[in-house]
């Protein structure tokens, strides 16, 4: 006799008032549910009486929740609007809401954005609170300003080579203060190499001999051109950049909280020594430390620039993401695994765009260097996988400590790198006791110094 089948049970509409939206740069199509009357799907313009036209039309359907993909940038003035009207808008990955094969059409696309929004099927990408949006967007700004003055410094660079100027190899920082100072010079019309490496600061580690050798070159005006408006491109983005970073300093200023008396102050600089070229001229460490209220600089690899870029991105709110393992997910720093018959055909990280997974990597990188228990961890990690799943790895650890600490709003407690290195001995020791016994064999202990393990 055969086993009666167990009847699926029918999906249930989640959301009946959902709306889908498919956007573009000129058209926003848009569905409402079947049963209402009239027309249940409508293109509207995307100026600004336009998507106020929309919103009114989505009241007036009884719509209360909307679902829209995330079409480059076009997405981000009709989600603000919508929010501010009161809908219940989520934004999901172009990727994760794939029409089946078929005609494709932005109509067809809305009604399948609102078919599945009405099944509860889509979840919205992660957006963190408003002011964190708002700090997002100044140092995403930031980065761009800092790209582009790079470019410039290529340009400068590529001229001075052309006409054989080998001051790159002469100066291990072209826009340090001697770079600058012969640079304005050569501008300014002079070429006499021992004029010009008299030029050099006391800091400059090489020497005058040394500077007059690079210096001497075919200078070309065709060359001297393109240097001089490289170097003006990069006077001002360095303006911009110094704009950018006072409109980023007033902005903190509005929203770090006062912290209560009885807290516990800003702890000394773990990493005095430490600096880098593009920091931030406010002090991001104290800001960061005041929003956080925990010092996460603390963390070996992190310093206060990628640190205000990850709270940035995230948020302060570690409690949005369910366990550090969705946190890690979303990061993209966690193995995703193909599943097929009970047995896993691979495991790897995949592709991923997020800002905060790329300063966890950055914090990885720079660990690496180091002589920290992380910095020890990498480095058996590489012995063992190769660099880049060492680094995959050593991310995915620093992102877990940055999670407890900002969820628990705990301090940072490191492991030292002898005490590391004993817990990593016994373990060792440990998998091979198990191993030969399973072989039949029995293994004596032999006094060995740590510094020979």
């Amino acid at each position: 006799m055969d086993k009666p089948q167990k009847m699926l049970e029918p999906m249930q509409v989640i959301y009946p008032n959902a709306a889908g939206l498919d956007i573009g740069s000129t058209e926003i199509m848009v569905a409402i549910p079947p049963d209402r009357t009239g027309e249940t799907v409508r293109g509207f313009g995307t100026f600004t009486p336009d998507l106020k036209e929309l919103a009114d039309w989505l009241a007036e359907s009884r719509v209360t929740h909307v679902a829209m993909e995330s079409t480059g940038v076009y997405w981000i003035p009709i989600y603000e609007l919508l929010e501010e009207c009161g809908f219940e808008v989520i934004v999901v990955n172009a990727r994760h809401i794939k029409a089946p094969p078929g005609r494709k059409s932005d109509v067809k696309d809305c009604q399948w954005i609102q078919r599945l929004h009405s099944y509860g099927m889509l979840s919205g990408s992660f957006r963190p609170g408003a002011d964190m949006c708002t700090l997002r967007a100044y140092l995403r700004h930031r980065d761009n300003l800092i790209e582009d003055r790079a470019k410039h410094i290529l340009y400068m660079q590529k001229a001075l080579v052309q006409m054989n100027i080998q001051l790159g190899q002469a100066l291990s920082d072209l826009t340090g203060k001697t770079g600058l100072d012969i640079l304005r010079t050569i501008v300014a019309g002079e070429q006499d190499p021992v004029v010009l490496a008299k030029l050099r600061k006391g800091r400059c580690q090489s020497s005058e001999a040394d500077l007059i050798k690079a210096l001497t070159g075919h200078y070309r005006k065709e060359h001297l051109f393109v240097l001089k408006q490289a170097l003006a491109m990069f006077d001002t983005f360095s303006e911009r950049l110094k704009e950018c970073d006072q409109e980023i300093e007033r902005f903190l200023e509005e929203i770090t909280p006062e912290l209560p008396v009885d807290f516990p102050p800003l702890p000394p600089n773990p990493k005095p020594g430490s600096h880098c070229k593009n920091a931030p001229d406010y002090d991001a460490r104290r800001s960061m430390y005041q929003l956080a209220g925990v010092d996460l600089t603390a963390i070996p690899g992190l310093n206060e620039n990628l640190v205000q870029k990850i709270l940035a991105e995230v948020g302060l709110d570690m409690g949005r993401f369910p366990s550090v393992k969705n946190f890690c997910s979303w990061l993209g720093l966690a193995p995703h695994n193909a599943i097929s018959g009970g047995r896993i055909l691979y495991s790897h990280t995949m592709r991923s765009n997020n800002r905060a997974g790329q300063a966890f990597r950055m914090a990885a990188q720079a660990v690496s260097r180091g002589k920290t228990a992380y910095s020890e961890f990498y480095r058996r990690i590489r012995a063992r996988s190769g660099a880049k799943e060492a680094i995959v790895a050593t991310a995915h650890k620093i992102a877990r400590t940055f999670y407890y600490m900002l969820k628990r709003r705990q301090p940072f407690c490191e492991t030292d790198l002898e005490t590391y290195l004993l817990a990593q001995r016994e373990r060792d020791v440990r998998r091979l006791l198990v191993k030969a016994a399973k072989l039949g064999f029995s293994l004596q202990p032999t006094i060995a110094p740590l510094l020979c393990y």
